[in-house]
């Protein structure tokens, strides 16, 4: 057998057979061997006839049909292995000799894995905008702590936010009481009993009647714009005021491990940016990936753009079924059209194609393997998150010839930890951020487990 591949546009390759009349004939011998199975000839056993009669019976084509049928296809993945080639589609062949007799010469057109360029990817940088902790979000926080030890007390003015208010209160629509309820308290400006409620307790005072017309909040959140009003009848029994203690060293020693208001402060103040700091971190990994995926200059193959998207959309269909929602409404809220969210999932389905092509390069340019203990502990992982033994998950990821896109899936997931590994963290102004202080004790696997979950299921993995 002689091969050859010709570079086509794109990422295609045209793959050129040749096959001899003498190897050929050896696959015309096992379709004829297949044939002889099936068919019935008196006097002989099945699989017993001989070739000159099954001939005579079925004719010589029959078997060179299937015997083309069969062999090309082995003779294609033959070629693909002599040179090196990686498809992501299913061949078009086209048969040009032998389709009768002699020689068989055929030409096959396939997509292949690009190669990628990938410049610059042992030295990502990773932009990670860090707020700053302001004097007045540090004093906010002491007030929000201070209001946890704040006491009531009656006032005389009229009610604003943030007070207390004391009422009665009764809910009714025609004859029907829907709420009766005395010595209930709100607050004023938190709109728990409604936006409405909240209106009219705003200037309020002791001894007011309030009477007015709302939708209760308890209706309104399922009966929609239909929801019918009802009236609201509400006694002010007492506006209370909250009254917050100093901000002082006493008050700092009640509420807390520290003797002094300069402490806790530094205290709150330190809190906050550590906050800060491990929301930035955990923003890490997505940045990462969209770095990489921005070093992809190279056309990525069609085929898998369409597979990822055909898997997105069945995700999304999968989400709304469970949700109840129909795709109408899904469409409605987002104000798109049909059109415009298959548009929406292919771009989506391209980038997330980029990135997943640019891992695979990545462990393959820095020698990452997984072995197979490590299989092991992601299908045992696996089993786990669905209460099944190891066993039942491997056999069903083994039946759906699913193992290989486990252990891809852990590669790329070593990869993306070599990466963070490697990756210099830069704050907005393009100063370098301590990987020590920013991340401290958060190994890159652990940014990637915390926001990942861990690597991407392989298909068919038990749900």
């Amino acid at each position: 057998m002689r091969t050859s591949v010709e570079p086509l546009d794109g990422n295609k390759v045209k793959v050129s057979v040749e096959v001899d009349e003498d190897e050929f004939g050896r696959a015309i011998d096992a379709a004829f061997r297949r044939i002889a199975q099936h068919v019935r000839i008196p006097g002989f056993r099945p699989g017993k006839a001989p070739r000159q009669l099954l001939e005579s019976r079925v004719g010589a084509g029959a078997a060179r049909e299937e015997a083309l049928r069969d062999a090309l296809p082995d003779y294609f993945e033959q070629a693909v292995k002599e040179h090196d080639l990686d498809p992501v589609a299913p061949p078009e062949i086209d048969l040009t000799a032998g389709r009768e007799e002699g020689p068989v010469q055929f030409d096959a057109v396939v997509e292949v894995m690009p190669t990628l360029s990938l410049d610059g990817y042992e030295s990502l940088k990773v932009v990670l905008p860090i707020e700053a902790v302001t004097e007045q979000d540090v004093e906010g926080q002491l007030t929000r702590l201070r209001e946890q030890f704040g006491e009531l007390r009656t006032v005389s003015r009229p009610a604003r936010d943030g007070d207390n208010v004391l009422v009665d209160r009764k809910v009714y629509r025609h004859d029907t009481t829907l709420v009766a309820a005395s010595d209930e308290l709100f607050e004023v400006g938190t709109a728990t009993a409604g936006p409405e409620l909240d209106e009219h307790l705003r200037g309020a005072k002791a001894g007011d009647i309030l009477k007015f017309n709302a939708v209760p909040v308890d209706e309104a959140g399922t009966g929609g714009p239909e929801a019918a009003d009802a009236t609201f009848q509400v006694l002010v029994k007492e506006v209370r005021e909250k009254i917050l203690p100093a901000a002082d060293d006493e008050w700092a020693s009640e509420a807390s491990e520290f003797e002094t208001i300069v402490e806790l402060r530094q205290n709150v103040r330190d809190q906050m940016e550590s906050v800060r700091k491990l929301q930035a971190a955990l923003t890490v990994r997505d940045k990462l990936l969209a770095a990489l995926g921005e070093l992809v200059t190279e056309d990525v193959p069609g085929a898998l753009v369409m597979g990822e998207m055909e898997r997105r959309v069945r995700l999304l269909s999968h989400q709304l079924s469970h949700r109840g929602i129909e795709l109408t409404q899904y469409l409605e809220v987002r104000g798109l059209t049909q059109d415009g969210l298959l548009d929406e999932l292919r771009v989506e389905a391209a980038e997330a194609v980029k990135v997943d092509l640019a891992l695979g390069e990545v462990a393959k340019r820095e020698g990452i393997e997984v072995s197979d203990a490590e299989v092991d502990e992601e299908v045992a992982r696996m089993a786990s998150q669905t209460n099944r033994a190891p066993a039942v998950v491997r056999r069903k990821l083994e039946s759906e010839e699913s193992m290989p896109a486990v252990r891809s899936g852990l590669r790329k997931t070593k990869a993306v930890e070599w990466l963070l590994a490697h990756c210099q963290l830069v704050d907005e102004e393009g100063h370098v951020i301590a990987r020590e202080g920013f991340l401290g004790s958060t190994e890159p696997e652990e940014v990637l487990d915390s926001v990942s979950g861990g690597p991407s299921e392989a298909p068919g993995a038990p749900e």
